[in-house]
């Protein structure tokens, strides 16, 4: 093999000119020249797949600060898909239910009913432009980075990261794409002829859901949920945690601290106190919603004008 040495700078203290290049250049200059010029570059490994296992990230208050879907409605609100007023007093309602414990059969059906009336009739593909609007102005900044390092290191390792959460699938899928995720399990709308009409297919992604959703995928997938992980900042949660081999609790509620204490879980805790505070009410409101905090919004406004 021909090895051409090019002619590399000599580190010395005198300044050298075109002329005595060669007369300057010691043995251990050639060497290392011929050896870089010889050297076969090929690229960086990629990751080895492992494709039997998986992490699930639940995304309110785990992946994001706050609840997403307040955000998506802030952002719709904005766009005067319905009045900020109309938000603020289904908000305001249910942070009643959820501190005062009185959320009926009820309240929840009519919640689950009109989930996602705000959507009715509307193109898929409008929502989903407003959703990468909302989330760029909206949501990015409020991604928390220590989840986000947790969900690279799964990607690192060649397994796959899913987003498990309530609000719309769309909504997810936008949010996973935009954080280099594999993709998100979320709640499903039903769709006619490329439009919403409002109504879900099945419940909401919530608890037991949840939990389903997850067996289902790892089954169509091939995954061993011994070696997945599961991660979220919620009691609601425990049936996805307790389904996988390991679980996580991510600034975690009271209730699942004490579980995760208890089972000896890993807590990873990113909030501070004045974070913790500032978050705490979209958080709770939106969560006792389970995801239907706009829907509700708009359930109330109709109720009003009747």
């Amino acid at each position: 093999m021909e090895v051409v040495v090019p002619g590399l700078p000599f580190r010395g203290r005198r300044r050298r000119g075109p002329a005595d290049a060669l007369d300057d250049e010691t043995p251990a200059h050639v060497a290392g020249a011929a050896s870089a010029a010889a050297a076969e570059v090929e690229p960086a490994p990629a990751v080895v797949p492992d494709l039997a296992a998986a992490a699930f990230f639940d995304v309110d208050n785990t992946m994001m600060m706050g609840a997403s879907l307040f955000w998506f409605a802030r952002g719709l609100a904005a766009r005067r898909y319905f009045t900020t007023r109309d938000l603020t007093r289904f908000v305001w309602q249910q942070a009643k239910f959820r501190l005062a414990g009185n959320e009926s059969a009820d309240d929840m059906r009519t919640i689950r009913e009109n989930a996602l009336a705000f959507v009715a009739g509307r193109p898929v593909a409008e929502i989903v432009q407003a959703g990468e609007e909302i989330y760029d102005e909206l949501m990015a900044d409020r991604i928390w980075a220590g989840t986000r390092v947790l969900a690279q290191q799964h990607l690192d390792a060649g397994q796959r990261v899913w987003l498990v959460t309530a609000t719309p699938v769309e909504l997810a899928r936008i949010i996973a794409q935009r954080l280099g995720l594999t993709g998100a399990l979320g709640t499903v709308a039903e769709v006619v002829d490329g439009h919403y009409t409002g109504r879900l297919v099945g419940e909401l992604m919530h608890g037991e859901a949840k939990a389903e959703a997850v067996q289902a995928l790892a089954g169509r997938e091939g995954l061993d949920l011994s070696r997945c992980t599961a991660y979220s900042d919620s009691s609601n949660d425990l049936p996805m945690l307790t389904l996988t081999g390991r679980a996580v609790a991510v600034n975690p509620d009271t209730q699942l601290r004490a579980v995760a204490r208890s089972r000896g879980w890993e807590v990873r805790d990113f909030r501070t106190g004045r974070k913790a505070a500032k978050i705490g009410v979209p958080t709770v409101a939106v969560a006792a919603a389970s995801g239907g905090l706009v829907g509700g919004a708009l359930a109330l406004r109709r109720r009003k004008l009747t």
